[in-house]
């Protein structure tokens, strides 16, 4: 069993084609972005196997009890792609930090996502983010996302069941546009237009996949993904904090301020009201927060507003406090 542990701790050297297939170029010296780290593993006849007895849930020996809690989530649309994060950090049921950075800007045009266990995210990610920059040195180029998404799969594959806790989404925009991955500790890979990673990416999905259209505006999309963090971090206790935007566009990535955008103000502003008003109501002003023009009927559909607007209007200020 040590020989065949053994024998997946270092990788072959790696080459990717232009859409980011890994293979093997056997006889070759790896060049040094994609030769895989190696770290020493237990002592014993099955190291994965005791690995496993203390790593893994559904086992007896289960000692090892780390309880991970966020909410992430990324789609892609006509303009690009919307990274929506929360910031809340939990050891168990302690709130550790309320201003976590759940994205890892790997380079301008490169984002990857946090859910899972902090440590491994941090490092891999990171990982891949000196690797992606030895490629651009030596190749004069930007690693593909497809590249980089493969890269980091064939970085954590060789440690599948030894305790790894990552769901990472990697996205950016190459020569082919935008793309959107996914990756888990497993060594999994996916691709897809959209994406909800953690405990509260259930209850994202509710609000995300009714709401969802690639024809999306910018403005549109980024409300859609505040919206759908909200909601997950009403429910879900792992997350909360605040909501992180990040827009990844033809120029690179650009990070939307979570200024005023935190849980509580959030709740404030998004308010799904049960009561019909008169359909003469006037116009409301433009919300700062999420600069969208709105009226009284769409407010009370559960779309945002300033909560200084409902002072301006007296008897609907009076209706919310009867909530």
């Amino acid at each position: 069993m040590d020989a065949y542990v053994n024998a997946f701790r270092t990788t072959l050297p790696t080459w990717f084609d232009e859409n980011g297939i890994a293979g093997g170029s056997f006889g070759l010296e790896a060049a040094e972005e994609f030769a895989m780290p190696a770290f020493d593993v237990p002592a014993c006849n099955n190291p994965v196997g005791f690995l496993k007895t203390i790593t893994d849930e559904s086992s007896e020996g289960y000692r090892i009890k780390i309880q991970h809690g966020t909410t992430t989530l990324a789609f892609s649309f006509k303009d690009g792609v919307i990274v929506a994060v929360d910031s809340r950090a939990t050891a168990g049921g302690y709130i550790a930090s309320q201003t976590v950075k759940k994205v890892i800007e790997i380079n301008p045009y490169l984002l990857g996502t946090m859910a899972g266990g902090a440590a491994d995210c941090q490092y891999w990610e990171r990982d891949l983010g000196r690797r992606c920059r030895l490629y651009e040195l030596k190749n004069k180029e930007l690693i593909s996302v497809a590249a980089a998404s493969k890269l980091l799969a064939n970085m954590v594959y060789p440690y599948k069941g030894m305790g790894l806790s990552m769901g990472t989404m990697i996205t950016g925009w190459d020569k082919t546009g935008p793309n959107l991955f996914y990756v888990d500790s497993d060594g999994s890979r996916l691709k897809s237009n959209l994406f909800s990673v953690g405990s509260g990416s259930t209850f994202a999905y509710g609000v995300l996949d009714p709401g969802y259209d690639y024809e999306l505006d910018v403005n549109a999309a980024i409300d859609l993904g505040r919206r759908s963090i909200y909601h997950a971090t009403y429910r879900d206790a792992g997350s909360g904090g605040s909501v992180n935007v990040y827009h990844v566009k033809e120029g690179g990535w650009e990070f939307i301020s979570c200024d005023d955008t935190s849980i509580p103000d959030l709740h404030i502003c998004i308010l799904p009201f049960k009561v019909y008003l008169d359909q003469s109501a006037p116009q409301l002003a433009s919300c700062h927060k999420f600069e969208l023009s709105l009226s009284i009927k769409e407010l009370l559909r559960g779309r945002h507003a300033k909560q200084l607007i409902l002072a301006a209007w007296p008897s609907l200020y009076q209706i919310v406090q009867g909530f």
